[in-house]
């Protein structure tokens, strides 16, 4: 077993990656890189970590792929038969609280491939702009001003703690976002190959920023 163990962990592609959150004055701001990995090879130059759930919600990924994607379908699903049978949008507290409940189920049923998922989810509804972080354990933090996950979040969480300021505008959270996640990218292996930003304001979810970074020398 030992011997298939180790061929399962090198086919499974992991977003060894850096993601990061951040409240601003007038909204919520996701950013992550574009590297996924398979061990040390790097599997994908343009894997999305950031992803939109719905009109008002967004999240980031980090952890294995395939799971990542599987509950990123299963909440956006849940989120639409909740408004239809409602008649109206899920909260974010709400929607986080549903997300946060899968992720601790998967983690602690017994499988060949364990799955190891963490989520940073943002979003706004009629009590505001929200930001929570939800561990590979399942559990739920609402954060007040910022937050990274991933294979790099020490540097990116060094640049925010030194650099971000309560009631930022969008502008300056997302030449934040840009410096944190480029700290990452100079630093931890895992990170790379592009960034994607992410805004949700009065005016919805939004990519302000989608940029890939081209590291093949040229002659």
């Amino acid at each position: 077993m030992k011997g298939v163990d180790n061929i399962m962990n090198k086919e499974v592609m992991k977003t060894g990656t850096t993601t990061v959150g951040i409240i601003c004055k007038d909204g919520v701001i996701l950013g992550a890189d574009r590297r996924a990995s398979a061990g040390y090879m790097v599997a994908d130059k343009r894997a999305q970590k950031v992803i939109p759930v719905n009109d008002d919600m967004a999240l980031t990924i980090a952890g294995l792929v395939s799971d990542a994607q599987l509950l990123t379908k299963i909440i956006k699903a849940q989120l639409k038969l909740i408004q239809i049978r409602k008649g109206k949008k899920s909260t974010v507290k709400q929607a986080v609280n549903i997300l946060a409940g899968i992720v601790y189920g998967n983690v602690r049923r017994m499988s060949m491939i364990q799955s190891i998922v963490g989520f940073l989810f943002a979003g706004r509804d009629n009590k505001g702009y929200h930001l929570y972080n939800i561990g590979i354990d399942g559990s739920l933090a609402k954060m007040n001003d910022y937050v990274c996950d991933g294979s790099g979040m020490m540097f990116a969480t060094g640049v925010l703690e030194a650099n971000y300021k309560e009631n930022m505008s969008i502008d300056e959270g997302v030449k934040l976002v840009v410096q944190a996640l480029n700290t990452a990218m100079q630093r931890d292996i895992a990170t790379g190959n592009g960034i994607d930003i992410l805004t949700i304001t009065k005016d919805g979810v939004k990519f302000v920023l989608r940029k890939e970074i081209d590291t093949k020398i040229h002659i």
